[in-house]
Parts: C-alpha cells; structure tokens; sequence
C-alpha cells in the first residue's frame, strides 16, 4: 500500500486545480443534455472540480460531454463511486477525479493505480489513517452536519498538516467560516449549489454566491 508521504507526493494535481477557489461542485441528478451550460456557469464563477454522482442519469455520458467542454480547465469526475468497475468506467470517459461516500481501500487503491484523484468520504480517524495509508490525495468529511467543526479541529490535531480535509454535507455561504476556523481546507457543494432541475443561470448564481462568501472569509 502507498505511505501517506507518497499520497501527498500525488495531491499536487488536485491543488492546482483548488488553489484559487476550494470548492467542489457535485453536481447530483444532472442530465446530459444540461451539462454543458451548468459547467460553463460554474466555470465562469471560478469553480475547477466537478463532479457528476454515479447515481445521476446516464453520467458517464455527462462525464463525456463535460470532460470535453472543459476537461483542459478542470478536474472533471464521478462521485458516489463505490465499486472497483466504476473506476475504470469512469476513467474510460475521460474523467480524472473519483469521490466516494465511503472509504474503500479497494476503490481507493485502483483510483491511484488507473492514475486518478482520490477523494474518498471519511467518518473516523481510523477511516482517515486508512484512507490515506491507501493513497487517498483528499478527504472528504461526510456527512459535515453530524460530524461538526469539533471534529474537524480533533481530526486536524492528529492527520498529517498537508492532508486537505474537505467537507461535505449541509454546507451554506453562511456556515462555512465555523469549518474553515476548524482547519477545514475546502468544501464539496451539494444540494445548495445545484438541484435537478436548475438553470444554469440559477446555478451559476448559487455559485457566485458560494465564490463570494469563500473570498470573505477570514482565513
């Protein structure tokens, strides 16, 4: 298994993709036929991940057609991926990041095997020392809400400084001071940046409005 300096030695391609703006779109439920204008808006609003859930409507497909709209701008990928096949299916589509809701090593392991990024969802130091001991480049904090900026300040004592801490889960432009204070290093966007069924000027505001109160906050 990789050592958790080698997991740091990959993260560099995910922070050059975050440095500017820490946050992750996930975009849960879009089509393909909407795909493109909803990326473009996030893109003009400063957004450089995305992530389309396997659990959405034909995503690979969204994968695709993202990936070529702005795959030369972005880190584009799949979330919800829970099994080792989905791996590989998304790498087949040109997408370059997997999240997971869980910290599989499994799933983890052939994420960096197939050269990809991995951000898996952590719950517990033992699920995070796991994670990154697998080769995680990130961790994703969820579910935010019941895990609480306490956590994240004990987690933040224990894990290794350059670990980026990312959480997800009921996280608002009015919230996200409390985490970011906590040591949090960014966030994934659910629900309040985009649900079925949004335009992509809604989406495109949501997101300005997420830039926005990222660039205020005190850090």
């Amino acid at each position: 298994m990789a050592s958790i300096p080698q997991a740091h030695k990959e993260q560099t391609m995910l922070d050059q993709y975050l440095q500017t703006l820490p946050l992750i779109a996930i975009l849960r439920g879009v089509t393909q036929d909407e795909i493109e204008p909803i990326g473009q808006a996030l893109y003009d609003a400063g957004f450089r991940v995305m992530e389309i859930p396997l659990n959405s409507p034909e995503p690979l497909e969204s994968i695709v057609r993202l990936d070529r709209a702005l795959g030369d701008r972005c880190l584009i990928g799949a979330g919800t991926v829970t099994r080792v096949q989905q791996v590989r299916d998304v790498a087949h589509a040109g997408g370059k990041l997997i999240v997971s809701p869980h910290g599989d090593t499994r799933v983890i392991q052939s994420t960096k095997a197939a050269g990809l990024v991995s951000a898996p969802g952590v719950a517990t130091p033992t699920e995070a020392f796991a994670a990154l001991n697998a080769g995680a480049d990130a961790l994703k904090m969820f579910p935010a809400e019941q895990l609480g900026a306490k956590v994240i300040k004990a987690w933040r004592a224990v894990l290794p400084p350059e670990v980026s801490l990312l959480p997800v889960g009921g996280i608002t432009p009015d919230n996200m001071q409390e985490f970011v204070d906590a040591g949090a290093g960014g966030f994934g966007l659910g629900s309040a940046l985009y649900k079925p069924g949004m335009s992509a000027e809604e989406v495109g505001r949501n997101a300005r409005a997420f830039r926005d109160a990222w660039q205020a906050l005190k850090r």
